[in-house]
């Protein structure tokens, strides 16, 4: 109960911060243009220098043979988040995106982060890295129905996997970073919680809550992220072995947070239903409250 308690205090913290965005944006401080630029600093900045911060312990045998693991559960659990929504949206492309790819990265990692600390965050960077190469291979497929529009050169760009291969470089080799670059990687870092919400608080002033209210697919689209993909998740996560338990917490967790922004910025590239794509961010963000903490319980409870 006490891990349920704390995740509940760390996501009301985060919510502050996203309806801080949504003021911002009201109030006009905050610009659609400022938004995009904190994704871009995001995505750019902020994330690798997460994935980094997470590598930049002493290796040990155990903690490789854990990573190695992590990488074998993390495969798993994406592939069944990809399985169950093309089962249930395999006509709808947005909803079909957003459902196969939680938003691991800027609600999962904070999240993990205050709970089990880096440790844990070494751990789940595997699954981010590999929801990242997932996204832009098979989600720009889901997108566009277009084998061709699947770009090699943006999957080797990919911040997040070069920020992964620099940070296994770094933890193999037990390289020893500079304090200053340490200290500036420790506060870039720190910056993933605020930074997120506010970009997350953008999306959710320019949302009408009439056209969320009547929208039956949000609905649902949110329902299977949120506890069908969840509660199955923690089905397979049971066959970790009991010593690695802090990990298959951290995994469930970031496996169970909301749909991903990155839906919207995926179907925005893309010429796809944006307003569609916000909508369903919007609503799971918003229930993730209710449903991350259950979900944690029941772990609790059957683990």
């Amino acid at each position: 109960m006490k891990l349920v308690s704390v995740l509940f205090q760390q996501i009301m913290i985060m919510y502050i911060f996203m309806f801080m965005g949504v003021i911002l944006f009201k109030t006009k401080k905050l610009s659609l243009e400022g938004s995009k630029a904190l994704g871009n600093i995001l995505i750019y900045a902020v994330m690798p220098a997460v994935v980094i911060k997470a590598f930049l312990n002493e290796m040990t045998i155990e903690r490789l043979k854990g990573l190695g693991i992590a990488f074998g559960f993390s495969l798993a659990a994406l592939l069944l988040a990809m399985i169950v929504s093309w089962f249930f949206f395999k006509n709808r492309p947005i909803e079909n995106f957003g459902d196969s790819f939680s938003n691991a990265g800027f609600i999962g990692i904070p999240l993990v982060s205050a709970l089990y600390g880096d440790e844990a965050v070494f751990y789940v960077s595997a699954f981010v890295a590999l929801l990242n190469l997932l996204q832009w291979t098979y989600g720009v497929f889901v997108i566009t129905q277009n084998k061709k529009a699947v770009s090699s050169k943006k999957i080797l760009t990919n911040p997040i996997l070069i920020s992964l291969v620099a940070g296994l470089i770094l933890f193999v080799c037990q390289i020893q970073v500079p304090v200053i670059v340490l200290s500036s990687i420790q506060g870039i870092a720190g910056l993933n919680a605020p930074l997120a919400m506010f970009s997350l608080g953008t999306y959710l002033a320019q949302v009408a809550w009439k056209e969320i209210i009547i929208n039956r697919y949000a609905y649902l689209s949110s329902i299977v992220r949120l506890l069908v993909i969840p509660l199955l998740t923690l089905g397979i996560l049971s066959f970790v072995p009991s010593a690695y338990s802090t990990m298959k917490m951290a995994i469930l967790i970031v496996a169970s947070t909301p749909i991903g922004s990155n839906v919207a910025i995926f179907a925005q590239i893309h010429n796809q239903d944006y307003k569609q794509a916000v909508r369903i961010v919007c609503l799971s963000t918003l229930c993730s409250i209710v449903t991350m903490p259950m979900i944690m319980m029941l772990a609790e409870i059957i683990w």
